[in-house]
């Protein structure tokens, strides 16, 4: 077995930041009566701010400095959301609680090209979604999650070598109590090698099993289990700005953070998005919804930013914008794409339901659709509106011009001929439709096919009933 840790140092300050780049010195701080800085961003470091400082003291030497309150619901959120992006390069993937993600990658490594390729695919996917984390490999969990810890980018593949990569950590990266690793240092025992060098029934007397157990389970020694994570069915996620937002333009920053994070859900389900649904949080109104549709499954996220750019250019604001929220509504399995030996002249099924994708979301749902034909010889009621691609859209129809008239025109006649621009030249027909008596749209007419004098083909006819004449009702291509 072959495990990679991603772990995450300030998951809380990532967490927080990386809806945009925070503008003013940002620290999280515990909950507690005497508060101190957990973390601190490039900012605040700056301004002479660290870790462990209380935040009295941090404020004093940084007046300008916001100070976060540690969320640790929302940060399990997070992780869980890193756990499901991270499916889409192996089924099994686990949350380490409360900073590690945890994926046994060894049926993986060859499919994408190597261990340092997919390293480098995780890396680079993880800085789309706006996390930075240390990525460690190891035959064993607690091996690679305490190489992770210690903030190595290592990969130690040779079970026989593993002792010696974990030998110089500090004792401090175990999950030991504060006073055990204190008991551990007055010995002068400070590293996991002086711990394993120590007689081992001394050390269960003194110290308990367990720092044992957890020692033997990152050599390998004992068995580790990890339970797996279950994603959702349903990719839902909700990030908080650093800063209120008035305009929409700014938005697609942060959306593009969980445009990613969903793409990953999407393909560790084996499925793409039909329906999605952006929701911008208001602080004192109700809040703004944007449906966003799909005319077939798509997880490709250059598709779902565009269509999104183009619903957001038609949303106006009623108030600023304090989080955005993204459901999918729906989503269906995604077949496989097959690829073709030879180029093809006709566009990728998946360009054309893009194309007609970004119709849809300039000009409107209603204003793009398909045709289909329908069982009625009159031409007004001979075609219906479908969906695009719907099977009937392509169903055979009579020889008819796709312009029509709407009213029909009425053409000049001379010595009983009809008149456009001059005599018309008549090349077949007629054709006699009667109907519609049953729906109060009745007609009686023949139908003749045309040309005018610069050779269009045109689409007449005469009226048997009421208002005699010739009229002009449609143009073929």
């Amino acid at each position: 077995m072959l495990w990679s840790c991603l772990h995450f140092p300030d998951l809380s300050l990532q967490r927080l930041t990386r809806a945009a780049r925070p503008v003013v010195p940002t620290v999280i701080r515990n909950g507690s009566n005497r508060p101190h800085v957990l973390s601190c961003d490039a900012l605040a470091r700056s301004a002479g701010v660290s870790a462990g400082m209380s935040l009295s003291a941090a404020i004093a030497l940084c007046p300008q400095l916001h100070a976060h309150l540690r969320d640790a619901a929302t940060e399990r959120r997070a992780l869980e959301h890193i756990a499901g992006w991270s499916g889409q390069f192996t089924p099994m993937v686990s949350v380490c609680l409360p900073d590690a993600v945890l994926l046994e990658i060894a049926s993986s490594v060859a499919l994408f090209g190597g261990l340092r390729a997919l390293q480098l695919r995780m890396s680079e996917g993880l800085a789309e979604l706006g996390y930075a984390a240390a990525i460690a490999t190891a035959p064993t969990p607690g091996a690679a999650q305490l190489l992770a810890r210690a903030g190595m980018s290592i990969a130690v593949t040779d079970p026989t070598r593993l002792a010696d990569a974990l030998r110089e950590l500090p004792l401090t990266l175990l999950d030991q109590s504060k006073d055990t690793i204190e008991a551990l240092g007055l010995i002068g025992v400070h590293t996991l090698g002086a711990c394993l060098d120590l007689p081992r029934d001394g050390v269960a007397r003194r110290f308990g099993q367990d720092l044992l157990d957890e020692l033997d389970r990152a050599l390998g020694r004992l068995p580790d289990p990890r339970a797996p994570h279950q994603p959702p069915t349903h990719y839902r996620a909700r990030l908080p700005l650093p800063a209120p937002v008035y305009e929409t333009e700014p938005l697609l920053f942060a959306a593009q953070r969980l445009i990613a994070e969903m793409s990953g859900h999407l393909r560790t389900k084996g499925s793409g998005l039909t329906r999605l649904k952006l929701t911008l949080h208001h602080e004192d109104r109700p809040p703004t919804s944007v449906h966003i549709g799909f005319s077939n499954p798509t997880r490709d996220p250059q598709r779902i930013a565009r269509l999104l750019r183009e619903r957001l250019a038609r949303v106006e604001l009623p108030e600023r914008v304090e989080a955005i929220q993204f459901d999918s509504e729906e989503s269906r399995p995604l077949a496989p794409h097959n690829l073709s030996l030879f180029p093809e002249d006709m566009l990728p099924e998946e360009e054309r339901w893009s194309i007609v994708d970004h119709l849809r979301a300039r000009l409107g749902t209603e204003a793009v659709y398909g045709i289909a034909c329908r069982a009625d010889h009159r031409p007004e009621q001979a075609y219906r509106a479908c969906e695009p691609g719907s099977v009937e859209a392509g169903s055979g129809c009579a020889r008819r011009p796709l312009w029509l008239l709407d009213p029909p025109r009425r053409l000049r006649e001379q010595e009983d001929h009809p008149q456009l621009e001059g005599p018309l030249t008549l090349h077949g027909g007629p054709e006699r439709i009667e109907g519609g008596w049953w729906d109060g749209a009745d007609v009686t007419r023949d139908y003749f096919v045309a040309s005018d004098s610069r050779g269009r083909q045109l689409w007449i006819y005469r009226e048997r009933q009421g208002q005699r004449g010739w009229y002009l009702q449609g143009l073929f291509g």
